[in-house]
């Protein structure tokens, strides 16, 4: 026989298969050995901190939209006709008085009209002077039979129209007194001036309008209230009406509209404002109907989400998992909100970091600082 011969190459791999079997040798043994690893705990996902539905006393009201507007506005305009403007008085914004003089019109056609019927009425009762004393001498010759009946009845005839006839000068006297009186334009109320548009110059027509005036500087809100909302409303209630920029004021209901819109099936509610502040007519306003107070449950509005249309709060369980919860809500007053069904008034409900949580998702509960805790309270 020939003797074997062993080759570099297959000794190298005959190496190499050896020390492959020792470390799968080797791996079987450690694994043995070794225990299972322990399952990992879950990680929190967020840490939150956790409040009770709390009952607390919320106002009832009853939310509307409207519109400010004079209480009542006058229209003032010339009474004369054909008379020039002379002179303008006040303008948008002024505050008038009664009986004050706004603008006037030149007088001097006015004034010799009425001087003129002064000189005519003077010549009547001189007439009727001379008429009453030949009518009072013939009644003293009645009796004597010094004139005939019909010369008595002609003097008596003349006494009767000389009277009438000043009688009616004197009404033509007093129509053109008015006409000189009317060359000047009175507020006929206490107001402001809300439009102007009188000119200096021009010859107006009578009717023609020269002002507009806010009676009293009284402000309205006219509120527009659903149908079924309307018999909740009395004369009286108070209202806190808040327009665009500006600072809330105080009204009260003066009227309830005894009709309702046929087409947007709302009544208009008439809300005085005595003191209307930096409101001002034509402003867009919301205001809301105070109805008094009643108890009711109540969350942080920050532990309530609103997601596909409904409202959801986050429970917490006992091992510190979260379940996504669907509530029912009502009034909302300050940062609280009213919760009207759908939780256990005894639950803990995630109260900050709601929203970034899923039902099911574990947490990490902490303590609220007391900042937070009063911030939660309002």
């Amino acid at each position: 026989m020939k003797p074997s011969l062993v080759t570099p190459q297959r000794a190298a791999a005959a190496l190499a298969v050896l020390a492959l079997l020792t470390g799968g040798a080797v791996a079987l043994r450690a694994q043995a050995a070794d225990p299972a690893p322990a399952k990992a705990a879950p990680k929190a996902a967020l840490t939150v901190t956790v409040t009770q539905a709390q009952r607390a006393p919320l106002a009832n009201a009853i939310s509307a939209n409207g519109s400010i507007a004079a209480w009542q506005e006058a229209i003032i305009g010339a009474e004369s006709n054909g008379q020039r403007l002379a002179e303008v008085r006040v303008n948008v914004g002024d505050t008038v008085r009664r009986g004050q003089v706004l603008a006037s019109f030149t007088a001097a056609l006015p004034q010799a009209e009425l001087a003129q019927s002064k000189a005519v009425v003077a010549e009547a009762e001189a007439t009727l002077a001379e008429a009453a004393a030949n009518a009072q001498r013939a009644r003293e010759l009645q009796a004597t039979g010094a004139l005939s009946a019909q010369q008595i009845n002609q003097f008596f005839t003349a006494e009767r129209t000389a009277q009438a006839r000043l009688e009616a000068l004197r009404a033509a006297a007093q129509v053109q007194q008015l006409r000189l009186a009317q060359s000047q334009v009175l507020a006929p109320d206490h107001g402001v001036i809300s439009a102007r548009s009188a000119t200096v110059g021009a010859v107006v027509p009578a009717g023609m309008e020269l002002f507009r005036l806010i009676r009293q500087g009284r402000l309205e809100w006219r509120a527009e209230v659903v149908a079924s909302e309307l018999a909740q409303i009395k004369p009286g209630q108070t209202v806190r009406v808040s327009a665009a920029g500006g600072t809330p004021v105080t009204g009260r209901v003066r009227m309830v509209a005894p009709t309702v819109d046929a087409a947007t099936r709302n009544g208009l509610v008439y809300v005085d404002l005595p003191q209307p502040g930096a409101i001002k007519a034509g402003m867009f306003a919301r205001g809301e109907f105070e109805l008094g107070s009643s108890s009711a449950l109540t969350l942080p509005q920050s532990a309530v989400l609103l997601r596909d249309g409904f409202s959801y709060v986050f429970t917490l369980g006992a091992d510190n998992k979260v379940a996504q919860t669907k509530v029912a809500v009502g009034r909302r007053v300050g940062e609280r909100i009213e919760l009207t069904g759908g939780l256990d008034a005894g639950a803990r409900v995630v109260a900050t970091g709601a929203g970034f949580l899923a039902d099911g998702d574990t947490v990490r509960v902490v303590e609220a600082t007391p900042a937070a805790a009063v911030s939660a309270a309002r």
